[in-house]
């Protein structure tokens, strides 16, 4: 146990090492609050899939029979596909089939830790958030190809809500869905690229945050926008669907309106 430990403690302080000076790269300082649920409530179980430049991304597949739409969930800073060991198996009863995915750019969520994270630290590669815009990519590429190559419907948490706004202009993708987005990242302009979607798109977000995004999607289209602005504090990120988020039934309420209508 000691020797696992140390080991560790080496992996973040490599992780720590590669990180990005600047304060649009850094990690989102975002204090986890999570819930005890156990591995068994997966559906499918875990798979690995290689990234564009060889680093195996580990994911987590739920699928059911008869389910015909398809999910891709992306985590914010420091987590894991963790964050949606919740909601995934609530969106699978719903119709949706899902794959939730560890990007390079994390560490831990709901006592499942980044795979890929942990993969690319022993490399000694970059895990900033610019790094896992090519897992998100070939995650949408797997999300198609697991949809027998039908359009998938993307969801991001806080950073990687972000880039699902500026990878979400695919024919892969039919449509978007960013919890808490930002110009959280130096070099991509996440607006414009939101400005060039022509598919619906929901946004939402913690009500604290609602003036930023705002500003953010002001120039989209308004026809193909859904944007829920929560009455209650809520949270960032996709944990506004977590049961222990205040406000929880009013994200999820108008996150399934909006999935309906995709039908």
């Amino acid at each position: 146990m000691r020797y696992f430990t140390l080991i560790l403690s080496i992996l973040f302080a490599f992780s720590c090492s590669s990180a990005p000076k600047n304060a649009h790269d850094a990690p989102l300082k975002v204090k986890p609050t999570l819930s005890k649920v156990e591995k068994s409530s997966l559906k499918n179980g875990t798979i690995q899939f290689p990234s564009k430049d060889s680093l195996p991304i580990t994911a987590d597949l739920y699928q059911k029979e008869g389910n015909k739409d398809f999910i891709l969930l992306c985590h914010q800073a420091g987590f894991s596909r963790g964050e949606y060991i919740n909601t995934a198996p609530k969106l699978l009863e719903m119709g949706y089939n899902c794959l939730a995915t560890d990007q390079r750019a994390g560490r831990k969520a709901n006592g499942i830790f980044n795979e890929t994270f942990k993969a690319a630290v022993a490399r000694k590669m970059n895990v900033r958030y610019t790094d896992a815009i090519q897992d998100i990519e070939t995650a949408i590429e797997k999300a198609y190809e697991l949809n027998h190559n039908h359009p998938i419907i993307l969801v991001g948490s806080s950073y990687s809500a972000a880039l699902v706004l500026y990878l979400g202009n695919t024919d892969k993708v039919k449509a978007v869905a960013a919890f808490s987005p930002g110009e959280y990242i130096r070099g991509l302009e996440i607006g414009q690229a939101a400005k060039a979607l022509k598919k619906p798109v929901f946004v939402t977000c913690a009500k604290k945050e609602i003036t930023a995004v705002e500003q953010l999607v002001s120039p989209m289209d308004k026809a193909n926008l859904t944007f829920y602005k929560p009455t209650e504090k809520g949270i960032h990120g996709s944990r506004a669907l977590w049961d222990s988020t205040d406000g929880h039934e009013g994200y999820w309420a108008a996150f399934t309106e909006w999935l309906s209508k995709l039908r």
